[in-house]
């Protein structure tokens, strides 16, 4: 586990260090090397709802977890950079998944709440973290999330939305959870007051087409990490797409199209 253990340390480094950590999320292992053959890029991301609609299954924990982590291996076998995994609410075992994903190869992983009551929330954030540092990974990187905002009730006030959120990764962070994800809380106000509230370095957020802040701003108000969940997958999807109703209309490939594999 040593070369684990170095790989975990440095994507908490990433996320530590003052520059936004910027992660296209990659579904595959052919995209995970587009992705990494960036430049500038340093640490892959998987996304549970990319693997997932690559083999035909809707997200939220309907892919067997056999198969999602036979992804997770391959695309950390193919690269050198660390790898982060997102396994959703933890397949009823945080546990027992976080143990599976470091064998599989990746050195953090995602870890949603679902809104459930907050002390079992706690408890699974705590369990991973036990399950990471009894693997010998103690430096693996939980990015404990929270639904507040996706899973806010239809009109209530974004206010208590926000002060949901502040409340449920505080106790994340008071457990050990070295970095939290507040997906969908996208709006300037509610990043200011996040980091505000929780520290800068510490807060996870997913970038949304059309709707997300840039990410030079997002880094500039103290995020710590920029992700791009199944949204790289739908670029790609829209761009084969729009490709082949161009060919069907008459027209050719696009001509700036590189070989890539």
């Amino acid at each position: 586990m040593t070369d684990l253990a170095a790989k975990a340390q440095t994507l908490l480094d990433l996320h530590r260090a003052p520059e936004l950590l910027v992660l296209a999320n990659a579904w595959d292992v052919v995209s995970a090397r587009a992705v990494a053959a960036v430049e500038g890029t340093r640490a892959i991301a998987t996304p549970s709802h990319g693997i997932a609609a690559t083999f035909g299954y809707e997200d939220g924990e309907q892919i067997p977890l056999d198969l999602h982590l036979d992804m997770v291996a391959r695309i950390a076998a193919d690269v050198s950079l660390p790898v982060t995994m997102d396994f959703e609410s933890g397949y009823g075992d945080a546990g027992e998944t976080t143990r599976r994903a470091i064998a599989a190869g990746a050195v953090g992983g995602n870890l949603e709440d679902g809104l459930r009551p907050l002390e079992e929330s706690v408890a699974a954030v705590e369990a991973s973290l036990r399950a990471a540092r009894d693997a010998g990974v103690p430096g693996f990187v939980l990015n404990a999330r929270t639904d507040a905002f996706t899973r806010a009730p239809e009109g209530q006030d974004p206010a208590d939305t926000l002060a949901e959120a502040v409340r449920r990764c505080k106790a994340y962070l008071e457990v050990g959870a070295p970095v939290v994800f507040v997906p969908r809380a996208a709006r300037r106000e509610h990043v200011e007051a996040l980091v505000s509230e929780l520290g800068r370095g510490v807060v996870t957020l997913i970038s949304i087409p059309g709707v997300s802040l840039p990410a030079r701003e997002l880094e500039a108000l103290g995020v710590a990490r920029l992700s791009t969940g199944p949204f790289t997958q739908r670029v790609a999807l829209t761009a084969l797409q729009d490709a082949t109703a161009e060919l069907l209309a008459g027209g050719v490939l696009p001509p700036g199209t590189r070989a890539l594999n």
